[in-house]
C-alpha cells in the first residue's frame, strides 16, 4: 500500500501544473465555505456580546428589532421618544434594580452621540458580563461641571486622534449639513473607554443635561431663527431632560422579567413597549437568515464546481495515460490496483486543496482582523475549527473521495488489449 501511495504521489507530481489548478480551485472553495461560516459565527457573537446583563429595553411602541437596532447598535432612527416622566416611572416600578437612559439623534464626524447618565458606566455590560473600563481619563461629571464633558469610545479616539482635553463640536442629526453644527457649545473629552468590540467603541457619550443644553435654541430639528443660547447661558437654564430615546432596564430578579414587561406594556401615561434583547436578536437572525443560507448555498455550488473540475481533469488525462495504465496491468497490477491508484491521486489532490484552503482561511482571518476591527468594529476571532467547520471539511473531503472514484471506475473498465492497441 505504501508503494502504491508513493506511485500515486509521483504520478500527481508529474502532472503538477494541471493538478495545481484543481488544488487552487478546491482551496478557494474551502476558503469561501470556512470564511462564510466563521464570519456568520463572529457576526452573531459580536451582536450577542454588544449588550449583556440588560433584562429589558424600553422604548416607544415600534418593532422589537427596530428598537434593538437603534438603542444598542445605533442603526436607524427612533420613530418616537418617551417622556422623562415615563422613564422615571419605569425606574420606580417594583423589581427594577437600575436603569440606563439613552438619548440619540446627534453625531460627531459620523459617530453616534449618546446622551446618558453615570449609570451607563456603572451598569452597562458587554461580552460575558464585562464592565466598561477607561483606557484614559474619567467619566463625565454629574453636575454643571459635566454638562459639556464627553467620553468617547476607542474607535472614535483612534480614528480621529483624540486624547483627553480635546475639544469637539457635535452635529445635529447625522451631520450631513455644516449648518447643523452646535459649534457654539463645544465639548471637552475627559475620558476614553477601553476597546469593547461593540458599538460603544464608535460612540461619543455626553450627559443628558448636555444633550438638552445643545438643543435649547432648536425646535423640531432646526435652529430657531433669532434665538441663540450660549454655553454660559445654557448653564443657567433648567437642563432636566424632557424626553429620551430608550431605557435599558436591569431587574433584581430575572424571574420577574415577564411581569415587568407586561406592566410596562399596560403603562397608561403613554404607549410603551419592553423587549427582551435575546429574543429580539433571535428575530433579527430570522430576518437575515435567508441571506446567510444564500451565501452558504453559493459557496456550496463553488465547491461542487471544484470537485467536478477534479473529475474532469483526471478523466481528460485518462486517454493520454492509456498506455501507462496498460503497462501497469502488464507488469501485474490488477484492475482494482489501477482503480485504487487513480482514486489515491484524486484523494491526494482533494486533501492538499483542503489543507491549503484551511491555511489560507487562517491567514486571511489574521490579516483581516485589524481592518475589520478598525473599519467595521467587528471582532474576528482566530480561526478555530469547530463542529460546523469540521462538518464542511468532511463534506468536501467525502465529495472529493467520491469524485475520485469516478476516474478509478473508468480505468477499471479499460482493458489491457485496449491500452496496447495502436490507435489511428
Amino acid at each position: 500500500m505504501t508503494g502504491l501511495f508513493t506511485l500515486a504521489a509521483r504520478s500527481a507530481w508529474n502532472r503538477r501544473f494541471v493538478l495545481s489548478l484543481v488544488v487552487v480551485s478546491i482551496a478557494l472553495s474551502t476558503l469561501l465555505l470556512l470564511g462564510i461560516e466563521r464570519l456568520r459565527q463572529d457576526v452573531r457573537q459580536n451582536f450577542a456580546q454588544s449588550i449583556a446583563g440588560t433584562d429589558l429595553i424600553v422604548g416607544a411602541r415600534t418593532g422589537a428589532v427596530q428598537l434593538l437596532l437603534y438603542s444598542v447598535f445605533r442603526i436607524g432612527n427612533a420613530t418616537n421618544n418617551i417622556t422623562w416622566s415615563s422613564a422615571q416611572a419605569v425606574s420606580a416600578m417594583p423589581g427594577v434594580a437600575w436603569t440606563i437612559p439613552i438619548s440619540l439623534g446627534d453625531s460627531h464626524r459620523g459617530f453616534a452621540v449618546v446622551g446618558t447618565s453615570d449609570a451607563y458606566f456603572a451598569h452597562y455590560r458587554h461580552g460575558g458580563g464585562q464592565a466598561l473600563r477607561f483606557a484614559l481619563g474619567r467619566a463625565f461629571g454629574d453636575g454643571l461641571d459635566g454638562v459639556f464633558e464627553a467620553v468617547i469610545g476607542a474607535d472614535v479616539a483612534e480614528r480621529l486622534g483624540y486624547a483627553p482635553g480635546a475639544r469637539i463640536v457635535l452635529s445635529h442629526g447625522d451631520g450631513s449639513f455644516a449648518a447643523n453644527d452646535h459649534a457654539d457649545k463645544p465639548f471637552t473629552v475627559v475620558g476614553i473607554l477601553a476597546r469593547t468590540g461593540t458599538p460603544v467603541d464608535r460612540s461619543v457619550h455626553i450627559t443628558l443635561a448636555g444633550m438638552e443644553a445643545i438643543h435649547l435654541d432648536w425646535m423640531a430639528g432646526v435652529p430657531l431663527p433669532g434665538l441663540r443660547v450660549s454655553a454660559e447661558q445654557a448653564l443657567q437654564r433648567d437642563l432636566a431632560p424632557k424626553a429620551i430615546t430608550a431605557l435599558l432596564v436591569g431587574l433584581e430578579r430575572r424571574t420577574a422579567v415577564f411581569s415587568t414587561q407586561r406592566r410596562i406594556a399596560e403603562f397608561r401615561a403613554e404607549p410603551l413597549m419592553a423587549i427582551l434583547p435575546g429574543v429580539a436578536l433571535d428575530e433579527l437572525w430570522d430576518v437575515v437568515g435567508a441571506g446567510e443560507r444564500a451565501l452558504l448555498a453559493t459557496s456550496g455550488l463553488v465547491a461542487v464546481v471544484s470537485v467536478l473540475g477534479l473529475v474532469a481533469v483526471i478523466l481528460a488525462g485518462l486517454d493520454q495515460r492509456r498506455r501507462e495504465l496498460a503497462i501497469l496491468r502488464a507488469v501485474g497490477a490488477g484492475p482494482r490496483t489501477v482503480a485504487l491508484l487513480l482514486g489515491l491521486e484524486g484523494s491526494l489532490v482533494t486533501l492538499t486543496g483542503l489543507a491549503v484552503g484551511v491555511a489560507a482561511t487562517a491567514l486571511a482571518w489574521a490579516l483581516a482582523a485589524p481592518w475589520a476591527l478598525n473599519t467595521l468594529g467587528l471582532v474576528l476571532q482566530p480561526l478555530a475549527l469547530g463542529v460546523a467547520e469540521w462538518t464542511w471539511l468532511g463534506v468536501l473531503g467525502a465529495a472529493g473521495l467520491l469524485a475520485s472514484a469516478v476516474p478509478g471506475w473508468r480505468a477499471y473498465r479499460i482493458a489491457l488489449a485496449d491500452g496496447l492497441q495502436a490507435r489511428v
